[in-house]
């Protein structure tokens, strides 16, 4: 997949955008769409007044969630966008990555 600097998004900070392949893009947004659900479920328990561990174990499986969620998204990106850029002489990549994984890990 080749990353598109035009038009910009406007919540990115890169300023960078990527074409997804379908299959990529539905699995995303289907688990977008899950962790949604899962928030508003929480919000839901919060406003019903429900106890306390019942809302952090459902805490915790919107974390789960979003933590595979960030996985399979850097698993892509390493396959595609590093993996291209550096076949491509961009050797930058491999440091934006780092960087990237250092505020993921903070």
């Amino acid at each position: 997949m080749k990353k598109e600097t035009k038009p910009a998004c406007p919540v990115c900070s890169s300023g960078k955008t990527k074409v997804r392949s379908e299959e990529e893009y539905k699995d995303l947004i289907k688990r977008l769409n899950r962790i949604e659900g899962q928030i508003r479920g929480l919000k839901g328990m919060v406003e019903n007044n429900a106890y306390c561990p019942d809302i952090l174990i459902q805490v915790t499986a919107a974390t789960s969630a979003l933590n595979s969620f960030s996985r399979v998204l850097l698993s892509n990106h390493i396959r595609t966008c590093v993996t291209n850029d550096i076949k491509e002489g961009h050797e930058e990549t491999v440091d934006e990555l780092l960087a990237t994984l250092r505020k993921m890990m903070k």
